[in-house]
């Protein structure tokens, strides 16, 4: 049996299987990461019978190495470090504000690009389904639910086709379910899962959010 995913849209769908407790509930709403969560996602919801939103998180790349996450920002001006990675490499400060306002920018372009002026869904009280198309260091998600849990939804749920068995186990302390289709021990790039991995665009995410 292949490990791997034709692409999102299949991985979303297999999600979804896996996910049918929640589906045709008032109370459930599924929040992207975006870009790559988003079409996952979107098949999730659509198979769910749920509403559907973005979660817009950016990842703070290590200066030179931008893949490597020394943490991530997301709305509301909320920051998660990965202290481990900006001890180890002796990044400073004045580098990590560097970072920190360009992702601002970009969070900012993308909040209006996805959403214009529509408000974010309120999640308070509400039972959300978090998806991505994979974890990798787990940054991003992380930051993700620091924003969720401030606004008091009465249950989280990680939902991803992929991520690392250590980081599935971390999740499954900071939320209520987590739902994981591979859990490989040793993590290689997500888009190894998949055989279509192209990068998911501004107007694919407007699409199927609209």
């Amino acid at each position: 049996m292949s490990k791997k995913f034709s692409n999102r849209i299949q991985a979303g769908q297999k999600l979804a299987q896996h996910l049918q407790a929640y589906s045709n509930l008032d109370d459930v709403l599924v929040l992207a990461l975006p870009r790559g969560g988003v079409p996952v996602a979107f098949e999730v919801a659509r198979l769910l019978n749920a509403a559907i939103d973005v979660c817009i998180v950016r990842k703070l790349g290590v200066p030179g190495h931008k893949e490597l996450a020394m943490g991530a920002i997301a709305s509301e001006n909320i920051i998660v470090f990965n202290q481990d990675v900006i001890d180890s490499l002796g990044i400073d400060q004045e580098k990590i504000t560097t970072v920190v306002n360009q992702e601002l920018q970009e969070l900012k372009r993308r909040d209006q690009a996805y959403r214009g002026d529509k408000p974010a869904i309120n999640v308070k009280n509400k039972t959300v389904i978090l998806i991505d198309d994979g974890i990798a260091t787990g940054a991003t998600m992380l930051a993700a639910l620091r924003i969720i849990q401030q606004q008091q939804p009465a249950k989280i749920v990680v939902a991803v086709p992929v991520a690392p068995l250590n980081t599935c186990e971390q999740l499954r302390l900071e939320v209520d379910d987590v739902v994981c289709l591979h859990c490989p021990e040793v993590m290689s790039a997500i888009g190894w899962w998949y055989e279509d991995f192209s990068q998911t665009t501004d107007n694919e995410v407007r699409a199927l959010l609209a």
